[in-house]
């Protein structure tokens, strides 16, 4: 069966960054919904009318990918907000900031702990991977009609390329969720 919008993909593949360092690996197959909220667009387009078996080698720029590094989307806010457990590299939803937090940062981001000083923290509501142009080396795995329901929530759940908290259908994704 070839790929094409509302089916299904069985993906695993290699990501790297433009140095070839490997940024993440899925080694055992994980099902894509195809026309729907699971991957990027210059992903389903590079997979149209390819089978299993095949092996799709992608450069994408960080616009097609996951967006320019945005420095509005950087806060330091006071460190008393925040339980005293808490560690760099963690992550919260904007919908859960502490209401204290600075008014203009987005409720519909995640955001990573990415610094923590005596009196503030700094949050970083950029994807981890912005502003970084990748390598990905797919392999389609298996390829099935997507059932019903998968074409009516327009996804398989798998969120992989998800960034944004809620509904946001053409948003690039999140390695963290």
């Amino acid at each position: 069966m070839d790929i094409t919008s509302q089916c299904v993909v069985e993906l695993t593949w290699t990501l790297k960054d433009t140095l070839g360092e490997v940024l993440d690996e899925l080694d055992e197959p994980v099902a894509f919904y195809v026309g729907g909220h699971d991957l990027l667009p210059k992903i389903e387009e590079a997979l149209q009318g390819h089978t299993v078996g095949a092996k799709v080698d992608l450069h994408l720029e960080p616009e097609d990918a996951f967006g320019d590094f945005d420095e509005n989307l950087l806060f330091l806010e006071p460190r008393t907000l925040f339980p005293p457990d808490i560690q760099e590299g963690l992550t919260i939803e904007g919908t859960a900031l502490p209401a204290a937090c600075n008014p203009d940062a987005p409720r519909n981001v995640l955001y990573t702990i990415t610094e923590i000083y005596p009196e503030h923290v700094v949050l970083d509501g950029n994807h981890p991977l912005s502003g970084i142009a990748l390598r990905l080396n797919l392999k389609v795995n298996h390829v099935r009609l997507a059932t019903d329901q998968e074409q009516e929530a327009g996804t398989c759940g798998t969120g992989f390329f998800k960034i944004e908290i809620g509904d946001a259908p053409d948003s690039p994704g999140d390695l963290l969720h």
